[in-house]
């Protein structure tokens, strides 16, 4: 299987394959046919050495088409809008991927439903189902679809484009001065994610991360080696994701698609609040959007709790919690979930008693304090989702 953005003969074989597109770009045309042929040759190189796992990657594509042509045909031609058969294709919709999540439960070394970047299509062929929900999508074109699902560039990792945002890009025409534009800062950010990935990230692996990790896991030192460890897994965690998103959207901008950012100088933040919108933005901007948003109208909307307060923290509990899980199934990745809406809880009620007492005035200082502080609990909270932990217990 070839990784993508993995090694330098993939970003040469790249080049070569899509300086056609840039020029006609260029020249102010699309190449829909030679578009599609760059597509399908990357997605095979991707799963060429994996029989199972490409077949998989086509199963799931038409699963998600089924489910939605079902869902847009219940909702938007036959006019219906009944929750259950919503709730019936949302689970549809996620359910390859649950099977895989659960998967590693079972103790089984293998998968026939698994494939690289089944998270990233889950997410948005799921928004395609409650934005029909919602009414956001009022037409539905199965190659349309197909051709956003499959936009090779961000299919494994990211970052997560929203449907209509992406029909605008690729239907409207080339706008040469706005395309010369996506160009230059495509080139600018593709050679910034090496900078990040091939270098950076590759230096503090080598010469951080690394032997620190090993101290703390040979040499059992919960001191020194520990905390040092917990900053410089943080730093590889940013350099390294986000040196592959900066490859994912710069890759999109030469094809003249503009994807969107997923970090915004995260550990910059002045609060965790903030954090989640800097960091991983796509994905925070998601569960935001589909899951704490959704759950805080429907709890409303069932007056169970009188306190809005009371709606949101549990809202949050609920929306980190499955953020946790769609990571793995595993304690360290549940435990950092419910970490994350602890302390975004505990900020609000801050922020809530500082609005009513003024005792905490914003300033500079305090926004280098609040930075700091905020950087602290993120690296901690890294530290448990780096399964650091869990490797001691299993040491004995």
């Amino acid at each position: 299987m070839t990784t993508p953005y993995g090694t330098i003969f993939y970003f040469a074989i790249l080049a070569l394959f899509i300086a056609p597109i840039v020029i006609a770009n260029l020249m102010g045309k699309r190449l829909p046919v030679y578009n599609a042929f760059v597509t399908l040759l990357f997605i095979f190189f991707m799963f060429s050495s994996n029989m199972v796992q490409g077949i998989a990657f086509i199963v799931f594509i038409f699963w998600q088409l089924v489910v939605v042509r079902f869902y847009f045909n219940y909702r938007r031609v036959q006019g219906k809008n009944h929750g259950g058969i919503f709730v019936l294709a949302v689970i549809l919709s996620i359910l390859p991927l649950i099977i895989v999540k659960v998967q590693p439960l079972l103790e089984s070394q293998t998968t026939l439903v698994g494939f690289l970047g089944i998270s990233y299509l889950t997410f948005k062929a799921t928004t395609m189902v409650m934005e029909i929900r919602d009414g956001l999508i009022k037409e539905y074109d199965s190659t349309q679809f197909v051709n956003f699902l499959l936009f090779f560039p961000t299919i494994s990792s990211g970052p997560i484009d929203r449907f209509r945002r992406f029909q605008k890009d690729v239907t409207k025409p080339v706008n040469q001065e706005k395309y010369l534009g996506l160009l230059n800062r495509g080139i600018f950010y593709i050679f910034l994610g090496f900078l990040y990935k091939f270098i950076i990230a590759y230096l503090i692996e080598t010469y951080w991360k690394g032997p620190l990790e090993f101290n703390v896991l040979h040499h059992v030192d919960f001191g020194s080696s520990l905390f040092g460890y917990m900053y410089g897994y943080s730093m590889y965690l940013f350099f390294d994701f986000a040196g592959y998103s900066l490859f994912a959207v710069g890759v999109s901008y030469l094809l003249g698609v503009n994807t969107p950012m997923n970090f915004n100088k995260p550990f910059l933040a002045r609060n965790i609040k903030d954090f989640w919108n800097r960091w991983h933005m796509t994905l925070s901007f998601w569960f935001r959007d589909f899951i704490f948003m959704r759950l805080v109208f429907w709890l409303t909307k069932k007056k169970w709790f009188k306190s809005k307060f009371t709606i949101a923290y549990i809202a949050y509990f609920v929306n980190f919690f499955v953020m946790g899980i769609w990571h793995g199934l595993h304690w360290y990745y549940i435990v950092y979930g419910l970490y994350q809406a602890l302390l975004i809880v505990c900020f609000d009620i801050f922020e809530r008693i500082n609005k009513k007492y003024k005792f905490y005035p914003k300033n500079k200082i305090t926004y280098v304090i609040g930075m700091f502080i905020t950087f602290n609990f993120v690296c901690f909270g890294f530290l448990i989702f780096s399964g650091i932990f869990d490797k001691l217990i299993n040491l004995n």
